[in-house]
């Protein structure tokens, strides 16, 4: 299924500030809240396509990259059916809560707003997992078509002996006798205006909701411990240099089973031998042999899917800029595709033999060999565009 422009889905303008962007998603979760409406799938579906949303146009970078190049900015298909950026790769309602509680006063889940009943009013503390950037490099060709890419990562991952639990056994864990389980304690002051309610983070668990009784022998309670992971990133076709794509959820692991980083992958182009990007055109320069020039002819032209034959009319002029529709680069959103202009030059031979440089003499004495007054001109009118 297509996905929705993300500004369509918050109902706000592609000029939308940031306080906009959130009292808008603020709006649609309230609407779309799985309490305000129990076992309506559709409902559901609404709630997390908006906190999608907002996860990619809060954030100044995202936002940018989805600005310029549309959801193939932010997202995209991986081997093990992650997105770049979304939440269809795994993120639960908790994970969702997690990561976006803080517009709705600070709780972990939606109780206490608006009167629902289904969330949590603690401020349980999930860590979450550095992100990691790597470098790839494309050729025209994966540019074009698009192309499956295996990374070996170096990275912090969940320990294997507890689950990433951080605790030894099934006994490790407890509830935080301070704070109950909920991560946090209200203090009562007394002021001038009377007693005050403050929620600060409990300072026994430090947010978590539970204290590690034994610590795993392996990963020394951390939950994470230095290993590898093979990941398959699916580049869409059309990206561009400097383009960045974002994998959710395969950085570094988090803490006590916390909320994963992502990974972050740069776009490079490896530069091609005889073809030129521009934006989504590719540019070729011809050197043509003066009698073909004059004469006509064919040549091979080179493209990215192999070299194909082009008819050469007589008398083509230095300068002139042949058109092969659609042989250039796909728009990284789906637009169309590039061209191919082969921009023609003339080769003059630096030495003559003594029979060349007679026949040029020959030719030269010739009225035909003349430029005209028209030849001249459209000669000085297209060297004068490259100056303006």
């Amino acid at each position: 299924m297509e996905k929705r422009d993300y500004y369509e889905v918050l109902g706000v303008e592609k000029n939308a500030s940031a306080d906009e962007i959130k009292k808008a998603y603020r709006k649609k979760a309230i609407q779309y809240h799985p309490d305000r409406n129990p076992g309506d799938k559709e409902a559901e579906e609404k709630f997390k396509e908006a906190a999608e949303a907002y996860e990619v146009l809060s954030n100044p970078d995202k936002r940018a990259r989805y600005d310029q190049f549309g959801h193939a900015g932010v997202s995209g298909a991986a081997g093990n059916g992650g997105p770049f950026g979304g939440f269809s790769g795994g993120m639960s309602m908790d994970d969702i809560f997690s990561m976006f509680g803080d517009i709705f006063g600070g709780h972990g889940g939606f109780g206490g707003f608006g009167g629902f009943g289904g969330g949590s009013s603690s401020q349980q503390r999930r860590y979450r997992g550095s992100d990691l950037r790597v470098k790839v490099k494309l050729t025209l060709k994966e540019i074009s078509t698009g192309v499956e890419k295996k990374f070996k990562l170096k990275k912090y991952v969940p320990c294997p002996h507890c689950h990433g639990s951080g605790a030894e056994g099934t006994g490790g864990v407890e509830t935080c006798p301070t704070c109950k389980g909920t991560g946090s304690v209200i203090r009562n002051q007394q002021t001038i205006l009377g007693t005050m309610q403050t929620r600060t983070t409990c300072p026994t668990c430090g947010g978590e909701g539970h204290i590690i009784k034994n610590k795993c022998k392996e990963c020394g309670g951390e939950g994470i411990v230095y290993g590898e992971e093979v990941v398959t990133v699916k580049i869409p076709k059309g990206v561009a240099e400097g383009m960045q794509l974002s994998m959710s959820g395969k950085g570094n692991a988090g803490k006590h089973n916390g909320v994963a980083g992502d990974l972050l992958i740069l776009i490079e182009e490896e530069p091609d031998k005889e073809l030129i990007r521009d934006e989504n055109d590719l540019i070729y320069n011809l050197l043509l042999n003066f009698p073909t020039a004059a004469l006509g002819g064919t040549v091979e032209i080179p493209t990215i899917d192999g070299r194909v034959k082009v008819k050469i009319e007589p008398g083509t002029q230095p300068g002139k800029v042949l058109r092969l529709r659609n042989k250039g680069l796909p728009s990284v959103n789906g637009y169309g595709t590039g061209d191919l202009l082969v921009n023609v030059s003339i080769y003059v031979p630096e030495t003559l033999s003594k029979e060349e440089k007679k026949m040029l003499e020959e030719l030269d004495a010739s009225d035909n060999f003349k430029p005209n007054t028209s030849i001249k001109e459209k000669i000085f009118k297209k060297f004068k565009t490259l100056f303006e």
